[in-house]
């Protein structure tokens, strides 16, 4: 297990303020503001701290409200809606600075024998075939800006190998279309929550970037401003996130400034273990040039 993991796992550990109300804490390194995930991750842990051993999570809606402040404590407020006898649900805010940043609706349900289907995944390399993440991110490293090259080749808890990896800096053209093969940079505890909220951090990594395939956008450019503004995700099978799980991705439309996303998450065997959905901000950054026009434009006239 390497350091990234270990201090998110430990993060993950959220701290009991009362009986409803957790703390938790973002990694050192973010300067900006908290990864999405890491929040969905703490939220739906402090949502499954309330609810019994008998019931998994199989399914969350979230929206992102505000950018989080790494440098401060976020507190989950968790709001116990319903105890019925095969479903649970409960309503989680996340706040810091007084206002909420962030909220979730959960739903948990008692194990249940019935009719199953699914989907077929796609037929991709296996994990091993393709380079590491390490030695792709060293590839990459190589035409990037000296600046950035510290923050892009920085220990990581997931480790993701991506089937037709596009170049960061240049990406082309291309379908809305990409497989990834994702999974823990070391070995976890036997807790199906535990992996289940690690899932939900992981599945923020990527999923965004599928709406900007058709349009050779990199997040790299400055060309686009990006956020993720809304998360849903189904669970519909017990997961182990240190075993290769294959996300594939589909991006069916951009429109409004808003990219739509959506993932199905496979374990190597090719079981459907889960689905994913989101929608991201997609926002055309105006140039200097471009700020300054609209500004003079709209001051009033001497």
């Amino acid at each position: 297990m390497n350091a990234a993991l270990q201090e998110l796992l430990q993060q993950l550990d959220l701290e009991r303020i009362e009986d409803n109300i957790f703390r938790g804490w973002s990694p050192i390194e973010r300067e900006t503001r908290v990864f999405g995930g890491h929040v969905m991750a703490q939220a739906l842990m402090a949502a499954c701290r309330t609810v019994g051993d008998d019931r998994l999570c199989h399914s969350f809606h979230a929206y992102f409200l505000l950018g989080g402040d790494p440098k401060a404590p976020i507190v989950y407020d968790v709001d116990r809606t319903r105890d019925g006898g095969s479903f649970t649900t409960r309503r989680v805010v996340a706040i810091q600075h007084g206002k909420p940043i962030f909220h979730m609706e959960a739903s948990f349900h008692v194990h249940e024998p019935g009719w199953e289907h699914q989907f077929e995944p796609p037929a991709v390399p296996t994990p091993e075939s393709l380079p590491s993440e390490d030695e792709w991110r060293a590839q990459q490293a190589k035409s990037m800006h000296p600046a950035m090259v510290p923050h892009f080749l920085r220990e990581r808890p997931i480790e993701q190998r991506e089937v037709d990896a596009v170049d960061e800096m240049n990406p082309p053209k291309r379908p809305p279309y990409k497989n990834v093969w994702i999974r823990s940079n070391g070995a976890l505890p036997d807790d199906p929550k535990l992996h289940q909220c690690l899932l939900a951090y992981a599945s923020d990594h990527s999923l965004m970037d599928t709406a900007t395939l058709p349009h050779g956008l990199s997040w790299m450019s400055g060309v686009m401003m990006g956020a993720s503004l809304d998360h849903a995700m189904w669970f519909h099978h017990d997961l182990r996130l240190d075993d290769w799980l294959l996300y594939t991705h589909d991006a069916p439309v951009a429109a409004g400034a808003r990219g739509f996303n959506r993932g199905l998450i496979y374990t190597r065997d090719g079981k459907l273990v889960a689905s994913v959905v989101q929608e991201g901000l997609m926002r055309p950054r105006k140039r200097r040039s471009e700020r300054e026009a609209a500004k003079s434009a709209d001051k009033p006239q001497e």
